[in-house]
């Protein structure tokens, strides 16, 4: 191998790290910003203000406080990772 096929070689290697670096920032960033954007749902979550969250609820009010608070947010079928 010539020297120029050397540098091409280690350029290409280069490229391919800072690719899988960059992707792996980016995978880093988005679980990041799943886990706060879960963690606020939970903590303002009424159920949070319950003494017994796992309990049915007794009334029908009390069933319409519980399902007040923020909806997550779930893909279309058609997004969805097939599994």
């Amino acid at each position: 191998m010539n020297k120029a096929e050397s540098r091409s070689t280690d350029r290409r290697t280069l490229a391919a790290a800072i690719s899988r670096l960059a992707r792996w920032i980016a995978d880093f960033a988005a679980d990041c910003h799943y886990a706060a954007r879960r963690s606020v749902e939970l903590a303002s979550s009424p159920d949070m203000f319950l003494n017994h969250p796992s309990a049915a609820p007794d009334t029908y009010d009390e069933f319409l406080f519980r399902t007040s608070g923020l909806r997550r947010h779930e893909p279309p079928a058609s997004e969805r990772a097939h599994s």
